[in-house]
């Protein structure tokens, strides 16, 4: 969505610059120069005038309040659907310019289970949106499907097997789990009945300013644990927004029983 972000603020930008020339300056000469007659407004202006408070009002509910996005994949199920428009607040991590992303106002920090969204390091232009499982300073490992913080196994508690819907139904059969992460608990998915899933074992220690992210379908998402060498952590700046809610599904269809729903 950078490319609508981008229009959208050299839309503001144009049209408060016209706006502005027409109120200091060019309705004085239309003024001069019509004489006894009524000044005609030119088009631009107009539209300009008309557009330009609906546009800084949109861009900053946008920039710094909340920003709808929409999951495209299924790297987040079963918490979010393929087909889900979620809405992420923009200012609890601190206000940002749009199009840069550069900090002004340092409000939060992450705290550990946030869903967030985000610019990935080797992919800057786009947004993705994973779970944050280790803070600065923290130990974070992954083996035999199990997540270790600073040394200590999470626990899992089964909820049975997870029946997909829609475009998330190649999701089915995967074991339905409620992760024990310290604070917040959720839901994952884990694949136990297909072979040679390549699962992304190892430990890392997340430095300073960074973040280590998770998807919570375990065996489709790639996140921290897959990301190249060097990169496997989220840079604190390329940070967009926390995901809250869901206020739309479409998945060939309306899902009624998706909005409104929380995101753990």
């Amino acid at each position: 969505m950078r490319w609508f972000e981008i229009a959208l603020v050299g839309l503001t930008f144009l049209t408060g610059l016209v706006w502005l020339l027409d109120k200091l300056w060019l309705r004085k000469r239309r003024e001069q120069h019509a004489g006894i007659l009524e000044p005609k407004e030119p088009m631009l202006v107009d539209y300009s005038r008309a557009f330009f408070p609906v546009l800084a009002v949109v861009l900053c509910l946008r920039s710094f309040v909340a920003e709808p996005f929409r999951i495209p994949s299924s790297s987040m199920m079963p918490t979010l659907q393929v087909g889900d428009f979620i809405l992420v607040n923009k200012f609890a991590y601190g206000l940002r310019l749009p199009v840069n992303n550069h900090k002004v106002v340092d409000i939060g920090e992450p705290g550990r289970g946030d869903v967030v969204v985000f610019h990935p390091p080797m992919h800057p232009e786009q947004d993705w949106i994973k779970r944050v499982i280790g803070l600065p300073g923290d130990t974070v490992g992954y083996r035999d499907n199990t997540v270790y913080l600073n040394g200590q196994p999470l626990q899992y508690q089964s909820r049975g097997r997870y029946v997909g819907k829609g475009q998330g139904s190649d999701a089915t059969g995967a074991q339905l789990l409620v992760e024990q992460l310290p604070g917040r608990p959720h839901q994952v998915l884990e694949r136990d009945d297909v072979p040679f899933f390549i699962q992304g074992e190892g430990e890392w220690v997340v430095p300073e300013g960074h973040y280590f992210v998770m998807g919570d379908n375990r065996d489709n998402s790639e996140d921290s644990r897959f990301w190249p060498e060097g990169m496997h952590f989220l840079p604190e700046e390329n940070l967009r927004g926390k995901a809250f809610l869901v206020w739309m599904h479409w998945d060939g269809g309306v899902g009624f029983d998706r909005i409104g729903k929380r995101i753990p």
